[in-house]
């Protein structure tokens, strides 16, 4: 089904509720999203968007994201959505971070909610038009054609390298098939969210799945959950089936959700919890269903997943209705290439959609049997081709498969994912690569000889490491204050080495993989 199939007869009785102050859930109908859309085609196809341009959308949650985010794809262009800066945010890092997507992306226009444009009118070189200005005028009349990328999705929320995936139609169609059928989607189905939607979580599980099949969402912002989560919870009390968050989203709810502000709640058409982006922990798994249990929720609603932009979004999920699989990680060891002694539980990410491949591969590239620990591989419809701009990253695509830097086992079918090989990490669900916080280093005077950073998850927490030879005691705290910044949500530690630590290959590439194994195993000196 095309993205844009939904266009052609809209409903006028469903379509997205955004949340407002107090308890407001004004509906904006497919039929006026579908208006909005065609008036921004219009207004981006007047400023000479054509077939293959790119246009990034800097957009709060609301009305105009998707009226531009569609308009985009009609008017023949290719989107980038953007966070938007928040109110604390350090202005010159978030300009170096707008500049590195514009390198990438190339834009042709920067669409941004109307307070938000002057700001980047200042940051950008390319002309920058608001919202309102766009949505002023006609429809389109005669669309260009569909350009070769329906939308240019972006994997680091970092500073450094931006990697921009490209998502053909084909991709994007075949991943939004495998959702609704591993979820047995109908229209009678709502999604709730306060994801935000420049995120691929947000964007294509929890806005462009639900939009294509039909179905209402009830769309909230990241600020507004985190400031009321009992609002949010209240949304499947009968109305909202679906949706998807992070672990961090649920201990949120566990925090700060009273029992007695959901009295009357029933829970027991909540249909699925997708639990992606980062580590599944099972503790806070059983403390939320214990939270809302006695109103009706079963734990069968908890759904983890595994996902990653460069598959297009998601990869594998738990089935409808199946209870989620936790064992100590000491029980996976069969067949492991390296010690899992940790008794640390470990979260089962289900098994393949339909349409994809999961492969186990060793450091060879050799495809290893059920049990057997290694690198997480995906093939299927849902991979791109590669990322936009050549990086040294590109490497991870080869023939229609991508090598995802993750670390599982597959046991009967069922995907354990043990964590990061060294070279990123999710926290928070963005993604933190060690080469951004190495350049970061470097700016600040630590030299890339003697420096490394290593990235990962040990005993369930995510962990930040530099590892610096011959560092003084003003370089380990000038370190530290970079981990915190750069992967802010990580346990920082800095650990100053005798020469010659840090093992690099014969082209002077950094053996991340076995420095990092040597830290989980307590063996790295200093």
């Amino acid at each position: 089904m095309s993205l844009l199939t939904w266009l052609d007869a809209p409903s006028t009785t469903r379509g997205i509720r955004f949340a407002e102050p107090g308890d407001a859930w004004p509906l904006h109908t497919y039929q006026e999203l579908a208006d909005l859309t065609r008036r921004m085609a219009g207004g981006l196809v007047d400023r000479g968007v054509t077939t293959g341009d790119g246009v990034v959308l800097v957009h709060r949650t609301g009305p105009a994201f998707v009226g531009a985010l569609f308009g985009t794809v009609l008017a023949g262009g290719t989107p980038t959505p953007l966070a938007p800066p928040m109110t604390f945010d350090d202005r010159a890092r978030y300009a170096d971070h707008v500049r590195g997507i514009q390198a990438v992306a190339r834009p042709v226009l920067l669409v941004a909610d109307d307070d938000l444009a002057p700001r980047f009118r200042e940051i950008v070189d390319v002309p920058v038009v608001t919202a309102s200005e766009l949505a002023g005028g006609p429809p389109v009349a005669e669309p260009p054609p569909p350009a070769e990328h329906v939308l240019l999705q972006f994997t680091s929320g970092s500073s450094g390298h931006a990697r921009g995936v490209p998502i053909s139609p084909t991709a994007l169609s075949a991943n939004i098939a495998a959702i609704r059928g591993w979820l047995g989607m109908t229209a009678e189905d709502a999604t709730a969210t306060w994801l935000p939607p420049h995120h691929d979580m947000g964007l294509i599980g929890c806005l462009l799945t639900p939009v294509v099949n039909g179905s209402d969402v009830w769309l909230m912002s990241p600020e507004q959950f985190v400031r009321d989560p009992t609002r949010f919870v209240r949304c499947f009390a009968g109305t909202a089936r679906l949706t998807a968050m992070p672990n961090f989203g649920l201990a949120h709810v566990v925090r700060r959700v009273r029992a007695e502000r959901l009295a009357g709640a029933d829970f027991g058409e909540w249909r699925a919890l997708i639990i992606g982006a980062e580590r599944v922990d099972p503790a806070t798994l059983t403390a939320f269903r214990d939270l809302l249990a006695p109103f009706g929720f079963d734990e069968r609603t908890f759904l983890p997943a595994y996902g990653l932009a460069e598959a297009t979004l998601a990869v594998t999920g738990l089935p409808l209705a199946e209870p989620p699989t936790v064992v100590p990680m000491s029980d996976l060891r069969v067949g492991a290439a390296v010690d899992l002694t940790t008794g640390q539980p470990v979260t089962g990410c289900g098994r393949p959609l339909a349409g994809v491949e999961v492969i186990v591969r060793d450091e060879d590239g050799q495809a290893l049997p059920d049990g057997h620990l290694g690198e997480i591989a995906v093939r299927g419809a849902s991979v791109p081709a590669g990322y936009a701009s050549d990086t040294p990253f590109g490497t991870r695509f080869t023939d229609g498969e991508v090598r995802t830097g993750d670390s599982g086992v597959l046991v009967d079918g069922q995907l354990f994912v043990l964590g990061r090989l060294g070279d990123s990490t999710k926290v928070r669900g963005r993604t933190v690569f060690a080469e951004d916080v190495e350049s970061a280093l470097a700016a600040v005077g630590l030299p890339r000889e003697t420096s490394v950073v290593l990235l990962g998850v040990h005993e369930g927490v995510p962990m930040a490491i530099a590892l610096l030879e011959r560092a003084n005691a003003n370089q380990v705290d000038t370190a530290t204050t970079i981990l915190t910044q750069c992967a802010e949500g990580a346990h920082p530690v800095v650990i100053s080495a005798p020469p010659r630590t840090i093992e690099r290959t014969s082209s002077g590439k950094p053996r991340r993989r076995t420095l990092w194994t040597r830290y989980t195993q307590g063996l790295l000196p200093g």
